[in-house]
């Protein structure tokens, strides 16, 4: 069974954790609203899902977020509010995801060949227009 674990600071939805078996089907953890969606598959073999292309859509980012897949080993992570002050802290562990919609984060691998696959929304551009430090 899924469990998301969200922080939230003054009504803000941050980041969502997620751990666990994965349900059957397609299941997302985010909100249409969300300028990055993140969800699982689970379905036994054989299971089709029918070819597509995706439409010309156009879009409005304001802000990057940044999904993690934990492969292997364990990450601490690190959540800051709006404001820039540390929040909570959180391990991920081998097949766990965090999706970081806001705020701040910062991680620290806790084991050697520790893998990591992070997604985040593009373009890209560049280090100094994309972040600041803390």
């Amino acid at each position: 069974m899924v469990q998301i674990k969200k922080i939230e600071h003054k009504g803000v939805l941050l980041a969502k954790l997620i751990s666990g078996e994965w349900e059957q089907g397609l299941s997302f953890y985010s909100e249409p609203n969300d300028f990055i969606q993140a969800g699982s598959w689970r379905y036994a073999k054989g299971k089709e899902l029918l070819p597509h292309v995706h439409n010309a859509v156009e879009r409005k980012i304001d802000r990057t977020q940044e999904v993690l897949f934990v492969k292997k080993g364990r990450v601490r992570v690190k959540i800051f509010d709006l404001e820039d002050k540390p929040l909570a802290e959180h391990e991920l562990r081998a097949g766990d995801i965090g999706i970081f919609l806001r705020g701040g984060h910062g991680y620290t691998v806790l084991e050697d060949d520790t893998q990591v696959l992070e997604v985040k929304n593009g373009p890209y551009p560049g280090p100094d227009a994309d972040r600041r430090r803390l």
